[in-house]
């Protein structure tokens, strides 16, 4: 394959150093295990006690010791430890140098990145992404908050790594190379070659609390770009327009010129590297937003060196949960759309939907969400179900707008309802328009439970 990808250079000696590594989830152990390999004097600390174990690193458990993060020469935070964490706040005002695992994993790597980030739709995307890379020959890392953390793709040889971002990745000064304090910096800012950010809808506004701040922290992405990286956003999003304006990177647009447009059959790149059409035949994950995800694969790909003959999206697969079939029984096909966890997700979902769907609503429902939106669209289904903690609440702001919900208690409750209640030649759409943590850990166990409840009914 033919491709103007570069290599980027990368020096971080950490030998000797005193790391200490704040949460022990994914992010966490996989930055502790490259620290180890990298020779620092590992400490690991979680307020679980039962957190894991990394080999030659110092576990201190179930409490956080200051003096550790006030003596560190370099500490490197999980996603899921917020900023304002009273020690980390210290350790900051202190001047120790604080990252995200992210810009960490980054300094090491010799490969470029290119990196998705949005409220909807990133993981599709970055999983897309990855396999064009890895159909045109690229040896390829796809991760990041999707799957593998980025620290795992340290010692890999790799001709690119495509890389899903969340705001909460980006939320420590550290994510951006390190705060500027009384200690010298070692790890160099997080920069993407190429970087689009998908979308800005209402999600996370408990730990970031506006949607500008939201938004804002999407847009840290850009911030450290030189005018040979491009920062790539929606062509009909002001708020993201306006909060990316001052950020460095050449601009590209999701919807318009320069970037690319989505047509019926085809995606069409302008003002870019081998500009032109590329053909939606054989694609067939379905939905307007999934071609949408297929053009912001491709622009980021292209904007990586890749060229419109190296692009095979045909039988192109898409991510669990995420409007999959999952059974057919007496008729009636299932489809688990359970990583809908807020009400842009699943309006796109409800919108690509027939007149024969029974659509199930329900969870633990976010700050400000929006449950009037869904109405319009759900005029035109066959009927509704809603579940769970937040159940009663978008019943009652479904029937304001003269719909006819039907509530229920459980997932379960909605399913055996259904089982009973579907027609054949009728589909049932689970797409909840909320989080699951009422009932589920995660989105992927509601949707293995509903996998799990459907198969189990009768053929």
């Amino acid at each position: 394959m033919s491709s103007t990808f570069a290599a980027v250079g990368s020096s971080v000696d950490l030998r000797g150093l005193r790391v200490l590594v704040v949460g022990m989830a994914r992010s966490g152990v996989a930055a502790a295990e490259l620290a180890v390999r990298r020779g620092a004097l590992v400490t690991c600390t979680d307020l679980r006690p039962d957190a894991p174990v990394v080999a030659g690193s110092e576990p201190v458990y179930g409490a956080h010791r200051r003096d550790d993060f006030l003596g560190a020469d370099l500490i490197v935070v999980s996603p899921g430890v917020p900023a304002r964490q009273p020690d980390l706040a210290a350790a900051i005002a202190a001047g120790v140098e604080v990252v995200g695992e992210l810009a960490f994993a980054a300094s090491m790597l010799t490969a470029p990145i290119l990196a998705v980030s949005g409220t909807n739709g990133k993981s599709t995307t970055t999983h897309l992404l990855g396999q064009l890379c890895e159909r045109a020959g690229l040896r390829t890392f796809t991760g990041g908050n999707l799957g593998q953390p980025l620290s795992t793709a340290v010692d890999e040889d790799l001709d690119v790594c495509v890389v899903e971002v969340s705001s909460y990745q980006l939320e420590l000064p550290g994510g951006q190379g390190g705060l500027a304090g009384a200690r010298p910096n070692r790890i160099r800012a997080f920069r993407p070659h190429a970087a689009a950010i998908l979308n800005l809808t209402p999600d996370h506004l408990d730990r970031h609390g506006t949607m500008d701040s939201y938004g804002a922290h999407k847009c840290r992405l850009f911030a450290k770009m030189g005018p040979g990286d491009y920062a790539i956003v929606p062509c009909d999003d002001a708020r993201l327009i306006r909060l990316a304006a001052l950020l460095p990177g050449r601009r590209l647009w999701l919807g318009g010129s320069p970037g690319v447009t989505v047509l019926p059959d085809r995606l069409v790149l302008d003002a870019v590297q081998d500009p032109g059409e590329v053909s939606l035949e054989g694609f067939d994950l379905p939905g307007a937003h999934n071609r949408q995800n297929l053009a912001c694969a491709v622009l980021l790909a292209v904007c990586g060196g890749m060229f419109r003959r190296d692009l095979h999206v045909a039988g192109l697969e898409g991510l669990p949960h995420r409007m999959e079939r999952v059974a057919v029984r007496r008729g009636v096909t299932w489809i688990d759309d359970s990583k809908a966890t807020n009400v842009e997700a699943a309006l796109a979902a409800v919108r690509d939907t027939g007149p024969a769907t029974w659509v199930l609503l329900g969870g633990r429902g976010k700050e400000g969400a929006a449950y009037e939106a869904l109405a319009e669209p759900l005029r035109r289904v066959r009927g509704i179900v809603c579940f769970g903690e937040a159940g009663p609440l978008i019943a009652d702001v479904l029937e304001a707008s003269g719909l006819s919900p039907r509530t229920v208690a459980t997932l379960d409750d909605a399913v055996a309802f259904l089982a009973a209640e579907a027609g054949e030649g009728e589909t049932v759409l689970l797409s909840p328009a909320c989080a699951s943590f009422d009932a589920f850990t995660d989105f992927e166990h509601r949707g293995r439970h509903f996998r799990d409840q459907v198969r189990g009914l009768p053929t």
